[in-house]
């Protein structure tokens, strides 16, 4: 694994690569049945590398969330639709993987970790100012993670993204350089 991108307590922050690709694979089939019906991660090789290509583009970037110890994937963070100029926002989206998810009402902490290194990551490096995740209404562990983050509630969007073949109500959750107080 080349240098973290930034490192917490418990998690690292690293870039999707192309020899993450088996481990990535084994994680997503592993957490299929907690995925569904919330997000549709690349479950093929061929996917895996076209996931690969859209981080190259400029509007793009992607994150590992690893264990601190061992490196083990706990999950994924992906920044897309960056826009700079006088906008500086871009969409979050992210997803845990089995075994290191909180399952059965116990958060290990993982993903609030990684998502609090995402966010301050995006706002001071990449320097945008506004971050916005589109949760399903359903998906309580989601939502209670960006609420954990002080994302604000912006609104609903009725039929928003296309998931696995069907198109899904969304809450919209927004926020910007200004909110961020990291979580302790």
């Amino acid at each position: 694994m080349t240098r973290p991108l930034a490192v917490g307590r418990r998690v690292l922050l690293s870039r999707p690569r192309a020899d993450d690709e088996s481990a990535f694979l084994e994680r997503v089939a592993a957490s299929r049945e907690l995925h569904q019906p919330w997000t549709s991660p690349p479950e093929t090789s061929e996917a895996y590398r076209a996931y690969l290509r859209r981080l190259r583009q400029h509007d793009q970037a992607g994150f590992l969330v690893r264990e601190r110890e061992g490196g083990a994937l706990a999950g994924v963070v992906n920044v897309s639709n960056i826009v700079l100029r006088q906008f500086r926002s871009a969409y979050l989206g992210y997803y845990a993987f089995c075994p290191l998810a909180g399952q059965a009402r116990v958060s290990r902490g993982y993903m609030t970790e990684g998502l609090t290194l995402v966010v301050d990551y995006a706002l001071e490096v990449m320097g945008l100012h506004r971050l916005e995740a589109n949760v399903q209404p359903g998906n309580v562990q989601s939502l209670a993670l960006i609420q954990r983050l002080g994302f604000r509630k912006e609104g609903y969007s009725p039929r928003y993204l296309l998931i696995d073949g069907e198109w899904r109500d969304h809450e919209r959750w927004a926020l910007t350089a200004e909110e961020w107080d990291p979580p302790r």
